[in-house]
């Protein structure tokens, strides 16, 4: 494999392994007094390593995504009348990924649907 196919897993292995606790935390939080507060540090916690994790692999997709397409632009100048409706069109599906990241970690910030094994 290629070693950023190896960084990617790696990285997947990291937010699956924080999230594990922080959900195994809302049986914990039902049986302490002050374990809510608790999970919901876990969960924030876990949000905003997973928003990190996505900025962090969406700003390096675009980055490569750019270089690839100015060196097809330098090589030749008359295709990017086809190559920058696709680089734009690339880069939003890219921006994406980390838009739906950012929803999820606000689901789980504020509409938590772990929230029925706290109360």
């Amino acid at each position: 494999m290629r070693k950023s196919s190896l960084w990617v897993l790696f990285m997947a292995a990291i937010v699956a392994a924080m999230a594990t606790p922080a959900f195994a935390e809302a049986e914990a939080a039902a049986k302490s007094v002050g374990g809510a507060n608790n999970f919901y540090i876990a969960v924030a916690l876990v949000a905003a390593i997973a928003m990190a994790f996505a900025a962090v692999g969406v700003s390096f997709a675009q980055s490569h995504a750019i270089k690839a397409a100015v060196e097809g632009i330098a090589r030749n100048p008359g295709a990017s009348g086809k190559i920058l409706p696709t680089l734009l069109i690339g880069l939003a599906m890219l921006e994406s990924l980390a838009i739906y990241v950012l929803v999820i970690a606000l689901i789980l910030l504020f509409a938590n649907p772990f929230i029925k094994f706290i109360g």
